[in-house]
């Protein structure tokens, strides 16, 4: 049986029988937790096998928005604190020695996350900011160059993959020149196709093997003036065609005010545009069931992206000793050891 178009959140640590029934009949692609979500380990991972169990698939994805700093939906006390994007920089002044440090520290992640059943992580994070622009990106950017971005957000999307977990490149095709936050209002960016080309789209196009890109709630009227890239057919194929992206895009989340429109409205607008799946993350079931009206079948591409983003998961995970991976990560944040070239291999198997 097909899967629909969709990936939705739930309200609390489990499963509602409601929201058990509502899932069984419309049968999402995935599912996303935050932090409401989350209490301990092993509510966690009764909660994902909750979801999975609901539409009959061991392997749905479950998805988390882990990318360290703000934004981080697992935490203390059961999971450690990691650094927001540009601090990796800031510990060691040497591009490749964070490179280093960020691979680590995504590799470690990945053992949180896949240890309670998560196998994607809305990370990384894309966006070339520039000055002036809202902060709602800001220290999650690992740098303000696309070429530096490119290359860290390169090596965290490298280290989730060594440990069984999918990345999400974010927010294609860019927010860092965003002057709103897309959260409460539509951002509308000015830049000329040049400008944008060399540094906004960069990262984006540099990581275009990746499975997964989520996209941004941001207008860019060098490539569409009346709609966001979300829900713009233009915008879409320069994700396809001008960034090469090949993998399964999925909408930011649908009820964030920059978008108009029902949230029915939203699914069917940015589906027609060409995005493969739409997300809808604060688990208000009412509201679920409308995106629900305006989401069909994940067929044809569509389908075969999300089969093959999902074949991109390790069965067999990178060897990681995570206490000593830890401890390494923790005192090169720190500034007391040098960073290591090659891949992080321990004793221990995550």
């Amino acid at each position: 049986m097909t899967r629909s178009a969709a990936i939705y959140g739930c309200s609390g640590h489990r499963l509602t029988e409601a929201e058990k029934a509502f899932f069984a009949e419309v049968r999402p692609w995935g599912f996303i937790v935050f932090r409401r979500n989350v209490d301990s380990p092993e509510q966690m991972r009764a909660l994902t096998d909750e979801m999975r169990d609901c539409v009959g698939d061991a392997d749905a994805p479950v998805l988390i928005d882990q990318e360290g700093g703000r934004v981080q939906r697992m935490g203390p006390p059961h999971w450690p604190k990691y650094p927001p994007g540009d601090a990796f920089l800031k510990a060691t002044n040497d591009p490749l020695a964070a490179r280093e440090l960020v691979r680590l520290g995504a590799r470690l992640m990945a053992h949180d996350l896949k240890s309670v059943g998560v196998n994607v992580d809305c990370a990384p994070v894309l966006d070339v900011p520039v000055p002036g622009a809202h902060d709602i990106i800001g220290d999650r950017a690992y740098a303000r160059d696309p070429a530096t971005v490119a290359m860290l957000g390169r090596a965290a999307a490298e280290g989730l993959l060594a440990g069984g977990v999918l990345p999400v490149i974010k927010h294609m095709p860019g927010h860092g020149r965003a002057f709103a936050d897309s959260h409460h209002d539509l951002p509308v960016v000015h830049a000329d196709l040049k400008t944008l080309e060399g540094w906004d789209f960069a990262p984006f196009r540099a990581l275009s093997d990746m499975p997964l890109a989520m996209t941004a709630h941001v207008v860019f009227d060098a490539v569409d003036p009346k709609r966001p890239a979300t829900t713009s057919k233009k915008a879409v194929r320069l994700m396809r065609e001008g960034l090469g992206f090949g993998g399964l895009i999925m909408t930011d989340d649908l009820s964030m005010k920059a978008l108009s429109g029902s949230l029915r409205e939203r699914a069917e607008a940015a589906l027609k545009a060409g995005c493969d799946a739409v997300l809808h993350c604060n688990g208000d079931l009412d509201e679920m069931r409308e995106v629900a009206e305006g989401v069909g079948r994940l067929k044809g591409g569509a389908a075969k992206r999300a089969e093959a983003a999902l074949a991109r998961i390790v069965r067999d995970v990178e060897p990681l000793d995570p206490m000593e991976a830890r401890n390494r990560f923790d005192a090169l944040m720190a500034g007391k050891l040098e960073a290591k070239r090659g891949p992080d291999v321990g004793e221990a198997q995550a």
